[in-house]
């Protein structure tokens, strides 16, 4: 989790253009993904992390997130501050990477249907 943290902070801090923000947009979701992997499957995991980041994308049509983010950084972060339509594809595309990341790492570690959480 940390290291999703830092490479959307960093790919922000060191790149640019089109890249920059999308790539941060897809990792904003992974970030959440990483924090819900805790206690969903991977599916449902991916699907509310999605849910979340839309819910905050469409929250920014009402004003208040912009307003929110005049004032404060960590809210700028966040919530952002305007409403963009493609970042509702890079969200999903950020939890498919959370998916992938946990997939990947559960056959790694050779715990076979990587569908269900272990207990």
């Amino acid at each position: 989790m940390p290291v999703v943290l830092v490479l959307g902070l960093g790919v922000r801090a060191f790149t640019g253009g089109d890249f920059a923000k999308y790539a941060g947009i897809a990792l904003y979701t992974t970030l959440i993904y990483a924090l819900l992997a805790f206690w969903l499957r991977p599916l449902y995991a991916a699907l509310a992390a999605t849910g979340i980041s839309w819910a905050v994308e469409f929250f920014q049509l009402t004003g208040i997130p912009a307003d929110l983010s005049a004032h404060s950084v960590l809210a700028r972060l966040v919530l952002g501050s305007t409403f963009n339509a493609p970042d509702l594809f890079w969200y999903a595309v950020g939890a498919g990477l959370g998916v992938a990341i946990v997939k990947g790492r559960m056959v790694e570690k050779g715990q076979g249907d990587v569908s269900r959480p272990t207990s």
